[in-house]
């Protein structure tokens, strides 16, 4: 069985336009949430989120033709400008590859065709809405002829794309895959639709404030945007081309729970079982694990359970192994999440950072594992999990290892 590596990154959020600028504001552990401004929040309980800069609809001009551009929504622009810039750092050139062994995965929850998209109208409303839209451009950008799909189990999307990405490359179906997702749920009815389900934060003042993942006074997530891309290849492939390899991606688990829409299993049972298969498919034993980028919604039941099922995995050592949410900075991206933790959970491993779990004020004495709190910290780590749970039950967790050539 080939093993799969990650030879390219591109990512956009609320914190930079670019994978270094995002990079560099989660390690100061700055915040990417403020209110609102793509329409009046002012008729909703939740009047902040994490928006990427409005500034990317000029920046996106780079790297998208007008014509093209306007036949797709704001959420397909930023997926197809972080495929741009991931195919860019990996030094891909499709001319010199097999082009049928060259495949696209995407997380698509939606496409963002919302109240707020700009520009939609009966000549481009289709294809602006088709969630097959993004796996679309990004093979039609590089002429790529193997399968091209995308995947949708809710905020788990992304980290399923990447399982299947694996899969691909493991069972010699592909060379290269492009694999990753793009979100924002940013939109008026949306989160009047998620306050009905009492699921988002509504402390509106001060918004960096807002998410409190693991802190005892934590009311809910917020929504994030973004799209965060990756260039997997097999190892013997990426090793032929003289690619940098950036990380190994060495097994994953993909479970449904089949329990509720929305809530998890009591006590993160079917969040345990999900952990405890990816480590096995990855060959790594629990006390071999040394980070885990945590699904860490700031939801009171998630956070709970999440907590939970990592005790339940590795016993005593869970209080040994740091653990950080993303989401307190950057928001819950959705479909995109899986792939941008994914990326995080990279650069760690890389540069022996981890990023912090910011607002941990107040902790939660239930709660009582290392969630990094508030600033980054230096620390050589060589395997890395990040979990991704979504509602309707679907949890992912992907092992990566630290690459030494």
């Amino acid at each position: 069985m080939r093993k799969v590596v990650v030879t390219g990154m591109g990512m956009i959020s609320s914190l930079g336009l670019d994978l270094e600028s995002t990079w560099g504001n989660l390690v100061a552990g700055r915040s990417g949430i403020r209110k609102i401004t793509r329409f009046d929040p002012s008729g909703n309980s939740t009047q902040v989120a994490a928006e990427v800069s409005d500034s990317f609809d000029e920046f996106s001009r780079n790297y998208i033709k007008k014509r093209a551009a306007g036949q797709m929504t704001r959420v397909t622009r930023m997926c197809l400008v972080a495929a741009k810039m991931a195919v860019a750092d990996a030094g891909i050139e499709f001319g010199l590859e097999d082009v049928t062994r060259c495949s696209v995965i995407m997380g698509v929850v939606n496409t963002g065709n919302s109240s707020v998209e700009k520009d939609t109208n009966l000549q481009n409303t289709v294809f602006k809405t088709m969630t097959n839209s993004m796996p679309a451009w990004i093979s039609l950008e590089y002429r790529l002829q193997g399968p091209a799909f995308a995947v949708n189990t809710a905020c788990a999307s992304s980290a399923y794309a990447i399982a299947f990405a694996c899969d691909m490359i493991r069972n010699n179906q592909a060379d290269i895959v492009l694999v990753g997702g793009a979100d924002s749920i940013i939109n008026p009815e949306e989160i009047l639709g998620f306050n009905t389900l009492y699921a988002l934060s509504v402390a509106n003042d001060p918004p960096e404030k807002a998410s409190k993942p693991f802190s005892l006074d934590r009311d809910g997530f917020v929504i994030g945007e973004g799209a965060g891309v990756m260039v997997l290849e097999s190892m013997d492939h990426a090793l032929a081309r003289n690619a940098k390899i950036r990380a190994e991606i060495a097994g994953y688990a993909l479970t449904s729970e089949g329990y509720n829409i929305m809530a998890p299993m009591a006590d993160g049972a079917g969040m345990a079982r999900t952990m405890a298969m990816a480590l096995a498919n990855s060959g790594i034993t629990p006390d071999q694990v040394d980070y885990i980028n945590a699904h860490g919604t700031a939801t009171e039941l998630n956070d709970r359970y999440e907590t939970l099922a990592i005790k339940k995995v590795f016993g005593n050592r869970a209080y040994q192994i740091p653990i950080s949410s993303s989401k307190s900075m950057i928001g819950h991206t959705i479909g995109a999440a899986g792939a941008i933790e994914g990326i995080i959970t990279v650069l760690s491993l890389e540069t022996g950072i981890l990023t912090p779990t910011i607002n941990y004020d107040i902790p939660d004495p239930d709660l009582d594992l290392d969630y990094i709190p508030n600033h980054s910290r230096k620390e050589d780590i060589h395997t890395a999990i990040s979990n991704s749970f979504g509602f309707g039950g679907h949890n992912a967790t992907l092992v990566f290892k630290k690459f030494i050539g």
